[in-house]
């Protein structure tokens, strides 16, 4: 059963449309990613998720259950950590993690969850004094009350520095191996990247792509780049990588010694090869696949429009 499904959402506020028939799902047990330029929508779909918005059409279902007639019982099984909502500047850690305990009906310990969380040296300092990283953690350990079935992460690592960010990668994981699933919105390629099973790309309200990570590379033209070192390069060399089936473009960088800059779909093996049966000196090669952020801007540009989803 999927954890979340989206079917046909539309969202106007106004005569702004924030989203249009948008759909998708997230499966059970997985960590997935929702990418998105500002105004894309990201928000929206959250609040809507957890029916803070209501939809112009179209339906949700969270944990099995219909999101707006059932929301006191789909938050009871979520964490959600926030992004943009402030704290109670005079209450301690302890008090918002009470807090959170008692409204979940939970049993658990406030100092173990701040320690979870790298916080727990500041368990009775006032929130009002925290810099936007302890901020952040606080927030995190209170959508961990209650061991949720579902935890709605949005922006995550705001305010982290690059510590805070490993460990809350960390959690993450921890929490999805202890069967939790988890939608993890950002905009910060790398923290996608680094734990999500699937990801999903949102442009104007409308998702434009669905895959996995390596999945989404592969539907990128060009999705890997072969940098070979040569001796020398000529024009006929050159032209005869280029006319390589695979190979989608070729260019040189470089005088001493050159560097032959290959975007190649298929064999590499092949532009080596062509460039040896011209008499050129191979000294080094090194292989890049296409990162998270080069299939973010494929599909967030004017180029990207077409639907991709496996």
């Amino acid at each position: 059963m999927p954890a979340i499904t989206v079917d046909e959402l539309t969202k106007r506020f106004g005569q702004t449309l924030a989203l249009e028939d948008l759909s998708f799902e997230v499966e059970e047990g997985e960590v997935f990613g929702f990418l998105g330029p500002n105004g894309a929508g990201k928000s929206t779909t959250i609040n809507v998720i957890l029916d803070f918005a209501r939809p112009t059409a179209g339906e949700v279902s969270v944990l099995g259950m219909d999101a707006q007639h059932n929301s006191r019982e789909i938050r009871r099984r979520t964490g959600v950590l926030p992004e943009g909502v402030e704290l109670y500047d005079r209450l301690t850690a302890r008090q918002h993690l009470e807090f959170a305990i008692e409204s979940k009906d939970a049993d658990e310990d406030p100092e173990t969850l701040l320690e979870r969380v790298g916080l727990v040296d500041a368990i009775d300092r006032k929130a009002g004094g925290y810099s936007k990283g302890m901020a952040q953690r606080l927030m995190l350990a209170m959508a961990l009350v209650g061991e949720p079935d579902l935890l709605i992460l949005d922006e995550p690592s705001t305010g982290l520095d690059p510590n805070g960010a490993r460990e809350m990668r960390e959690i993450v994981r921890e929490e999805n191996e202890r069967g939790a699933t988890v939608f993890f919105s950002s905009h910060i390629m790398e923290q996608v990247e680094a734990v999500c099973d699937r990801v999903g790309i949102l442009r104007d309200g409308r998702m434009v792509a669905e895959d996995s990570v390596e999945g989404l590379r592969d539907s990128v033209e060009g999705g890997t780049t072969l940098r070979v070192t040569v001796d020398r390069i000529d024009d006929d060399a050159l032209q005869a990588v280029r006319s390589l089936p695979d190979v989608s473009d070729a260019t040189v960088e470089g005088r001493e010694p050159p560097t032959v800059v290959v975007t190649v779909d298929g064999s590499k093996t092949a532009v080596l090869s062509a460039l040896e049966d011209r008499g050129i000196e191979i000294r080094d090669f090194e292989t890049t696949e296409a990162s998270l952020e080069d299939v973010f801007q494929s599909y967030t540009t004017d180029a990207g429009t077409e639907v991709h989803a496996r």
